[in-house]
């Protein structure tokens, strides 16, 4: 288990050191260089519009994955993914900008971040599952959450890269090529990722229904006709989370860096501590889950959001150092506590022969209401002079939608003595 552990973790933070690399750039620099004919703040809307497409991208890619997943093991969805993830990241790295070649520029960047959603997509499901099913029923939460460590870990490796480069480059030759090192560096840490995977075997659970002749033929369109209820209801419950997690991490960057006049360093600095924090946290978190089950610790972490969500936008708007770091940290604590369990939860809602399709379609598709929308949602109500309210109103309102879809989900704990063959809810 600590080997599976181990290469899904690695896995997954290759795999979101590709994500959200492009959603620093997307707030650095992508907007002067790639829509220089718009306005400060219009270029930074279009940038956030090419980062939005990538989560656009991402329940497509959990369909094609999952399908492979469902029918052929999921392990082979582990290497195509982080292939393609990858090769798309590199690419976007090599991508000349707007004055070399005018529209292609943003162009050729929507379809690169078109590519790297499409793989994304279909990693969280390989992952989670890689691990789930072979972990002991009552260690399940605690050893599916450590490729939940991952976004955490590759979100750190992302922008320590870019605080590297922030802090040892001028601010001419960050734009002229600094942004791009670590797009290239994607290369070589996919390359690692697939030999740390290499080894790895395939769950017993597919192994038995590969057997036994009972995998589903068609698992999106079983997902489709007998559990469209599940899949809305999951992507609802989760979009609070992709919401606060890119609200800090990428709009909040943007923020603080554009409108009140803080260094780039620090506000990465700030975020990065913030982030680290939420991902120690995680183990302990999904072992609380392990015994007091998933959904009481998902309906905390979406009250706990609603609540902080005004507070942390007014110590943001301080621009203190340490203010801003007490309100991130509440926020991505508030998170974790629901994203810690999700990797065992949604699993276990789902039969195994569409479990890799249903829980990485419910599981991005949230990331479409949530992490699409947020960063330009939030630049759009962040206009005009004084603390930004309507970005806390409108984060508050999701966490109280998925507070509402959660409470309409079942436990799944309680069954322990059916394993994780049950489907609590159907469509």
């Amino acid at each position: 288990m600590a080997r599976l552990a181990a290469a899904s973790l690695v896995g997954t933070a290759i795999e979101f050191f590709d994500f959200f690399v492009y959603g620093t750039a997307a707030a650095l620099v992508l907007g002067p260089l790639f829509f220089p004919t718009f306005s400060p703040v219009a270029g930074t809307l279009l940038a956030f519009g090419t980062f939005a497409v990538g989560f656009v991208a991402r329940p497509l890619g959990s369909v094609v994955f999952g399908h492979i997943g469902d029918r052929y093991g999921r392990r082979p969805v582990m290497f195509a993914s982080l292939v393609l993830t990858g090769c798309a990241t590199v690419a976007v790295g090599l991508v000349p900008t707007y004055a070399a070649i005018g529209i292609a520029a943003p162009v050729l960047l929507l379809v690169l971040r078109f590519l790297q959603g499409l793989g994304l997509g279909g990693e969280w499901g390989g992952a989670v599952l890689l691990t789930a099913e072979h972990a002991p029923e009552r260690r399940r939460g605690l050893w599916a959450s450590f490729p939940q460590v991952g976004p955490p870990v590759g979100f750190l490796l992302a922008n320590g890269v870019m605080l590297l480069l922030s802090a040892t480059l001028t601010d001419a030759q960050f734009r002229e090529w600094g942004w791009r090192v670590p797009f290239w560096a994607a290369g070589v840490l996919a390359a690692a990722g697939l030999l740390l995977r290499s080894s790895l075997a395939e769950t017993p659970q597919f192994e038995e229904m590969n057997a036994t002749g009972r995998k589903a033929n068609a698992p999106l369109t079983e997902v489709a006709r007998e559990h469209w209820r599940l899949v809305l209801l999951t992507a609802g419950a989760l979009a609070v989370g992709y919401a606060v997690f890119y609200t800090v991490s990428t709009w909040a960057l943007a923020y603080g860096t554009e409108r009140l006049g803080v260094g780039r360093t620090t506000m990465l600095v700030c975020i990065m501590a913030a982030v680290a924090i939420s991902g120690i946290v995680t183990p302990p978190a999904a072992m609380l889950g392990d015994r007091y089950g998933r959904r009481p610790l998902c309906l905390f972490g979406c009250a706990a959001s609603a609540v902080w969500m005004f507070p942390m936008i007014g110590l943001l708007h301080t621009g203190r150092p340490t203010l801003m770091f007490l309100g991130f940290t509440g926020a991505l604590l508030a998170f974790i506590t629901m994203f810690a369990v999700v990797a065992a939860y949604l699993p276990e809602l789902y039969q195994p022969r569409v479990r890799c399709t249903g829980a990485a379609v419910g599981y991005n598709l949230a990331g479409v209401l949530g992490g699409a929308l947020t960063p330009i949602v939030a630049t759009a109500l962040s206009e005009g002079a004084g603390p930004p309210w309507g970005v806390a109103a409108y984060l508050t309102a999701v966490a109280l939608v998925s507070l509402g879809c959660f409470a309409l989900l079942p436990e799944t704990v309680p069954q322990r003595s059916q394993g994780m063959e049950r489907v609590p809810a159907q469509g």
